[in-house]
């Protein structure tokens, strides 16, 4: 079945989570109004649809191939990247002065997220050239800017990220790329990095790397490191391009999923050392490369609410074609569509929920992204910037974890056929899996969240957050709806969950921190649950101050409440009683 943007779902999303009308009156979004947002998003689901879903499957089939030491992608793929590009999406959000269009974040996460449900493999390209805009444009020189800012937001050239290596995985302090500073102000960069997506390929004339890396002299750990800019080919005075610099792919990765997207081996230096340029400060590079990273990790969180649209949207299409067994309005001698079986409506019931509740939290990070660089005032501004810090691993991993639970609820939709590689199911339960890995995994995403962003102004930014999700369920219990059930007895209940839970951290982190780290995962459920109710009960109660019965937005958030909800307090339970049970418990016995 054919990929379909959910529009009408990203829209209600940005009205009532994001606050859409809002941000357009108080000039936030100056220049915007409610019909060019929507005219956007279809038509980034148009090019979707019907340029990027068809080369989904084939590019899964036939992969991206190294031959003589250079990348090829599949079929199609460059066809598709140079009309991306001609299309204008790779400028969406970036600075009108090196030619981009100057949009809002929070439109460019909307489109980004149709482009990776209708094929996340070539959606990874462009979510890595957009971080490295947004570091470039932070830190670099006025020359770097000039050179590569223009061509990279333009789409010809794209941008990589040059992080870990064999030795290091997640731990930056432990890499060992040397970068050699040069009399001419270069610098010579030597080693191998390794996970790199789309570190080679075709599709356009030059990639522009920034790469971590050490200097001779450097402190140990974070703090000795550097980040350079090291192109593909090297860019002459007057623009063109040069020699080719000594960068080469010496392998791809074989992986679970995503095989369409290149995941390269870049070995740096194999000859007199590949030339770089230093962005920022010399020993300061791990500052520059979070801005990438913050960015990156929303992104992947969009790219797991994509997979779960996608997945959710197949799953559907199964189970209103696939007849088997009776149900209660089947005619006599006659099955039915599975989907009225009462145990696969709670199936998709659950898909969606879990799809709508992460697609809000993932574009109010953005929407506070934007209130951070965008609004008049400081204040404003630092706190914009705080709640996005909160909310960021949250998106990340609340995101990309039920992405793959609601990639494999829609395998189990297809039953048998589900395992079957041509349905497409199986698909995106491949793809989904490297999401909780990217970009710091989601453990090390919970870690963040309780360590560095509980505490920041001294646990005044979630204590006013927690307030926000306390008056939401103020105000749907107040309502005394009858369609809503029992939501806001359960939205009392998760809150109440939710603080208890939080204070727990607090003490824990100020007195015996392991037992806040080994609660840190359960604490970002909980945390994610909430926040997604939060945000599904204000499409609820803005859909029934319209006269809304029972129906849509309603009948979601209430699904919600009352069957996914109902686990805050549970987990809040394994935070502050279940700790011991894992401390007390030896690593070496494990597995003894």
């Amino acid at each position: 079945m054919t990929y379909e943007a959910p529009v009408d779902d990203i829209m209600l999303a940005l009205k009532t989570a994001v606050g859409l009308d809002d941000l357009i009156a108080r000039g936030i979004y100056d220049g915007l109004d409610e019909d060019t947002v929507k005219a956007v998003i279809e038509e980034a689901g148009k090019f979707g649809a019907e340029v990027l879903d068809p080369l989904n499957w084939p590019g899964d089939r036939a992969g991206s191939k190294l031959k003589d030491g250079r990348v090829e992608t599949p079929p199609g793929w460059t066809d598709a990247y140079r009309r991306f590009a001609d299309g204008g999406w790779s400028a969406l959000p970036c600075p009108e002065e090196f030619g981009g269009q100057g949009l809002p974040g929070v439109l460019s996460m909307a489109a980004f997220e149709i482009w990776s449900a209708s094929n996340m493999s070539f959606g990874l390209c462009p979510l890595l050239t957009q971080g490295a805009i947004d570091a470039l444009h932070t830190d670099g020189s006025d020359e770097l800017k000039a050179t590569y800012l223009p061509k990279m937001i333009s789409g010809e050239w794209t941008g990589t990220m040059n992080l870990t290596e064999p030795q290091a995985g997640s731990d930056l302090g432990a890499i060992r790329t040397k970068a050699v500073k040069q009399a001419d102000g270069t610098y010579r960069i030597f080693g191998t990095k390794i996970f790199i997506t789309y570190g080679d390929h075709e599709m356009t004339d030059n990639i522009v790397h920034l790469v971590l890396a050490r200097l001779p002299d450097a402190p140990a750990g974070t703090r000795g490191i550097s980040l350079f800019v090291v192109p593909k080919r090297l860019v002459e005075a007057d623009g063109s391009l040069g020699a080719r610099n000594d960068v080469v792919c010496a392998g791809l990765e074989h992986k679970l999923g995503i095989h369409a997207s290149p995941t390269c081996v870049m070995k740096f230096g194999e000859g007199d050392g590949a030339i770089g340029y230093l962005v920022g400060q010399e020993n300061r590079g791990l500052n520059t490369m979070f801005i990438m990273m913050n960015a990156a990790r929303l992104a992947v969180g969009i790219q797991g609410v994509a997979v779960a649209e996608r997945a959710t949207q197949r799953a559907v299409a199964y189970a209103r074609d696939r007849r088997q067994g009776r149900t209660a309005s089947s005619k006599a001698g006659e099955m039915g569509p599975i989907i009225e079986h009462a145990d696969i409506r709670r199936t998709i019931l659950t898909m969606k929920a879990l799809t709508q509740a992460a697609r809000a939290i993932c574009l109010v990070t953005a929407r506070e992204i934007d209130i951070s660089h965008r609004a008049g005032e400081a204040g404003e501004r630092k706190a914009a910037a705080d709640k996005a810090a909160l909310l960021t691993p949250i998106a990340k991993a609340f995101s990309t974890d039920i992405g793959c639970e609601v990639a494999s609820m829609g395998v189990q939709i297809h039953g048998g056929m589900g395992f079957v590689e041509e349905t497409g199911a199986a698909q995106y339960y491949r793809d989904a899996r490297i999401l909780p890995i990217y970009e710091g995994t989601n453990g090390i995403q919970a870690i963040d969240l309780v360590a560095r962003k509980l505490p920041l102004e001294n646990g005044a930014v979630v204590k006013a957050y927690i307030g926000e999700i306390t008056a939401t369920a103020a105000e749907v219990k107040a309502s005394n709806r009858p369609e809503f059930g029992r939501m806001g007895v359960r939205m009392e209940e998760a809150v109440a969950a939710l603080g208890e839970a939080t204070k727990f951290m607090g003490r824990a982190l100020a007195t015996n921190p392991e037992a806040a780290l080994v609660g840190a995962t359960p604490y970002l459920r909980l945390f994610g649950l909430a926040a997604g109710q939060h945000y599904l009960a204000k499409a609820a109660l803005a859909a029934s101050r319209e006269g809304a019965d029972g129906a849509g937005p309603v009948a979601l958030a209430r699904f919600f409440a009352e069957n996914l909800l109902v686990a805050a307090p549970g987990l809040a339970v394994t935070v502050t009683e279940g700790g011991e049970a894992i401390l007390g418990f030896e690593p070496q016995r494990i597995g003894a």
